[in-house]
């Protein structure tokens, strides 16, 4: 399914935060820029290395307005079991949401059937609820944090400045493109 420019459907979950357990909805998201981090599980190999990849990038996340949800199938239990058992882990200030009946990973389109765990996938939503941004990797292929805020500064920028566009590479302050008749042909 296409999810790209499509609004976040509806939901509600547990998730831990900080040392507590609180209720988040879609409601939660909107008006902000959003990272959802789906990964497959709890006590597992690569995730931990992203989650934590991910808690030492927050800082500037927050810096831009973003707020991070990582999302795995195991309970919100779970989660706050291996914040506190797992020096990576406990380095989280994000939410770390809970989805045991699958909605959320169901709504982004990125559980695997018959498994029950989320794919390895990442989305970035701009305050309206659109999702701008998505990422699907291989359940060994880990992701990389400085990447997924090149794409948000990304994302952001092109949210800001309707006409232009950001090319391959691009870093904050890099040239743009005016998309035009008189560029066709010419980059």
């Amino acid at each position: 399914m296409a999810l790209i420019n499509t609004e976040i459907k509806a939901f509600s979950a547990t998730a831990f935060k900080q040392g507590k357990f609180v209720d988040i909805t879609e409601a939660d998201v909107k008006g902000k820029w959003a990272v959802f981090f789906f990964y497959p599980a709890d006590f597992t190999f690569v995730c931990p290395t992203e989650l934590e990849d991910l808690a030492d990038n927050y800082a500037e996340l927050q810096k831009l307005g973003v707020e991070v949800f990582a999302v795995s199938t195991d309970t919100h239990f779970s989660h706050k079991a291996w914040h506190d058992t797992s020096p990576a882990i406990g380095k989280i200030n994000y939410y770390m949401v809970g989805d045991q009946n699958h909605v959320i990973t169901n709504n982004f389109d990125c559980l695997r059937p018959g498994v029950g765990l989320a794919d390895r996938a990442t989305f970035v939503v701009d305050p309206q609820g659109i999702i701008q941004v998505m990422e699907i990797t291989s359940e060994g292929v880990g992701r990389n944090a400085t990447e997924l805020l090149r794409k948000i500064k990304a994302a952001q920028y092109v949210a800001a400045h309707p006409g232009e566009v950001c090319p391959a590479k691009w870093e904050e302050g890099s040239k743009t493109l005016a998309p035009s008749l008189d560029l066709v042909g010419k980059i």
